[in-house]
């Protein structure tokens, strides 16, 4: 599967993917509407992207002009492949080999202006307000941060505790809200 960075400094460049490895990449289309909202909160941000995969979103982040990125992917070979993608693309940032929601789960080590989550979904329908991962980001939001996510489009979204949708959208079966701190 041919993934590629859709605009900034890098634009246009493609990403490697991992052999073997699961993978529901973002689509172009949804990337272009999710950093179009986003606008000037990308240039100078401090970046945390989750449930990384090839580190598509925190890439596209860096190509637009954030200042920093740190990825965090579970899988031993989408992590190299971030590391390879950084490098060919000309980025320094780290990748650590974690589960998202176990990192989520310490004392936050930095607060971030930008929080990226694409975790696995199965496509149940439900309250996308159970699911753990909203609190968990809240401590890391710095002041003014944006938490995007994207989870399966069957779940309803309503209100969350805590959170304001500044953003909401589906798109097949995958919807991606941006949420603020309330």
């Amino acid at each position: 599967m041919a993934l590629r960075i859709v605009a900034g400094t890098v634009g246009g460049r493609l990403l490697k993917t991992p052999k073997g490895a699961e993978l529901r990449p973002t689509q172009d289309r949804i990337k272009q509407a999710m950093f179009s909202s986003l606008g000037q909160r990308v240039p100078g941000a401090r970046v945390l992207d989750l449930y990384a995969g090839t580190g598509a979103l925190g890439i596209e982040a860096l190509s637009r002009g954030a200042a920093e990125a740190l990825f965090v992917e579970k899988n031993k070979l989408c992590a190299r492949c971030i590391g390879e993608n950084l490098a060919t693309l000309g980025f320094t940032a780290r990748v650590l080999e974690w589960d998202a929601l176990d990192y989520l789960r310490q004392s936050p080590a930095a607060r971030y202006d930008l929080i990226f989550a694409d975790p696995p979904y199965d496509k149940t329908e439900g309250d996308a307000a159970a699911h753990p991962l909203p609190a968990a980001v809240r401590p890391w939001i710095a002041e003014g941060g944006a938490f995007v996510w994207e989870f399966y489009s069957g779940q309803s979204f309503e209100a969350l505790p805590g959170w304001e949708a500044v953003f909401h959208r589906r798109y097949g079966e995958t919807a991606v809200a941006i949420l603020i701190p309330a």
